[in-house]
């Protein structure tokens, strides 16, 4: 792996990404504005429910959905094909654009998280910072999984349609809704292995229950384990779709 390449890349797609005012907004400003309108529908009391577990929730959605629109742009256009006749690995590129969407991915988490705790008056039975550490991984989570997810995407609007198909049932059976032990065996058995229920549950129990950083050191573990594969799994796919 070399650090030079790995640089370049980040570099590279981060300019690309500064050029473009619509996905600047999406990433830094939307996941905030849903945040605000969240507040004013609930109110307080209920805001401080459920803030905490959007903060979470709204980033990994944005992420997932700009990663992978943004990969699949690069293996549509022969960007990637172009950069694999080059001497460079596979994990040098993946991890080029992985450190690139996970520097938006903190910026995206710190700002949505300095908005819901300053502006709104989100309170949390636990610590901020642990929250904040949260989102980012969470959106840190969403992006893996849109690199992943843009291996199986022919066109823009493909990829667009993973958002349903792969984020909504997620939000559905992660226990913000619906507490996970009311549910019926085999859904609560799908939504055990569900990426985005460890976030949730992690981001729960911080804000509601008041956990600590070893509380939640499991979930943390395995969204961690869970953006590791995600990336290993893009990297398997970038010779079959580009060669």
């Amino acid at each position: 792996m070399s650090a030079r390449i790995t640089a370049a890349t980040a570099l590279r797609v981060l300019q690309q990404i500064r050029h473009d005012p619509r996905t600047i907004a999406l990433l830094l400003v939307v996941p905030a504005a849903l945040l605000w309108l969240l507040h004013e529908l609930l109110g307080d009391l209920a805001f401080d429910r459920l803030g905490a577990p959007m903060l979470g929730i709204f980033p990994f959605i944005s992420m997932f959905l700009v990663t992978s629109i943004a990969m699949l742009r690069e293996r549509t256009s022969g960007t990637l094909e172009r950069l694999m006749t080059m001497p460079l690995a596979k994990i040098d590129l993946l991890a080029g654009y992985g450190i690139a969407f996970a520097l938006l991915a903190a910026i995206q988490g710190l700002i949505t998280s300095a908005v819901a705790f300053a502006f709104l008056g989100l309170d949390s039975a636990g610590e901020p910072g642990l929250i904040v550490l949260l989102a980012v991984i969470d959106a840190v989570l969403g992006s893996s999984l849109g690199l992943l997810a843009s291996a199986f995407a022919a066109t823009e609007f493909q990829a667009v349609q993973f958002m349903p198909a792969f984020v909504l049932p997620q939000i559905l059976l992660c226990g913000l809704l619906i507490p996970r032990e009311q549910m019926s065996d085999w859904l609560e058995a799908v939504a055990s292995v569900l990426p985005l229920t460890f976030a949730f549950e992690a981001l729960d129990a911080v804000s509601v229950d008041g956990a600590d950083l070893s509380g939640v050191i499991d979930e943390i573990a395995v969204l961690a384990g869970m953006i590791a594969v995600a990336i290993a799994l893009a990297a398997l796919t970038l010779r079959r779709r580009t060669a």
